[in-house]
């Protein structure tokens, strides 16, 4: 589904991502590790259009988007839930995610979705009304997980899900990302926290220094003596 081909990024003179050359497929969940700094996030950035790349091909879908708009990367069908949430805050529940589905125009599947959305997150229901300054931060990543279901993507993004979050918070993130994948969605995280990621994923990346390290299945991962000293810490 998500191809790259060696791609190459930079900001100003420094190399972000090196030659990169990775594919995931479809209607799974997927991860690339890493340490800060490694790149994780300029990847994620430059598929959904933020970033442009210097060099390599991005396929979705084995079409190319690396010269495509966001705007027309989300119509392709790709969300991206960013490192740090950023839901509006002056702006309610609601509206955050009726942001989301700013491209849409079936009014009624938007609804069904909003409906959707606040079945699986029930917090997000009670608190529909209220302003997205006021949710703990938690709660401020699951209103940007939904804001990007509203999109009604095809892949899900995720930048850094379990940030700041406490033990019991981050398994509740967790049980997210496995409900979305069962919707039918797939999904690729970018994570410090590999224990997680790697539970979480089918096939897995290891980026340092903005290059891929290791790659391969998961569960393998979780294994391999060098993963677990430098990123799990066992």
């Amino acid at each position: 589904m998500i191809e790259l081909r060696n791609l190459t990024v930079h900001y100003g003179r420094a190399i972000a991502v090196s030659d990169v050359s990775i594919a995931f497929a479809s209607g799974s969940v997927n991860c690339i590790i890493g340490s800060n700094g490694a790149g994780k996030s300029t990847i994620l950035r430059t598929i959904s259009g933020l970033k442009k790349p210097s060099s390599g091909e991005i396929l979705f879908e084995g079409e190319p988007i690396q010269n495509l708009s966001p705007k027309a990367i989300v119509e392709r069908g790709i969300a991206h839930v960013p490192e740090g949430r950023h839901v509006f805050p002056e702006l309610t529940v609601e509206e955050n995610l009726k942001i989301g589905a700013y491209l849409r125009s079936d009014a009624a599947a938007v609804k069904r979705d909003l409906d959707q959305i606040c079945s699986m997150f029930p917090r997000l229901a009670e608190r529909r009304r209220q302003y997205a300054n006021t949710l703990s931060g938690g709660e401020q990543q699951m209103l940007a997980i939904g804001r990007a279901i509203m999109a009604a993507p095809k892949l899900v993004l995720m930048d850094e899900p379990s940030m700041g979050l406490s033990p019991v918070m981050v398994a509740a993130m967790a049980d997210v990302i496995r409900m979305i994948n069962k919707e039918g969605k797939s999904v690729l995280l970018v994570e410090q926290n590999a224990n997680v990621a790697l539970s979480l994923s089918e096939e897995a990346a290891v980026l340092e220094q903005g290059r891929i390290a290791l790659r391969g299945k998961a569960a393998a991962m979780m294994d391999d003596e060098h993963v677990r000293i430098a990123y799990i810490g066992v």
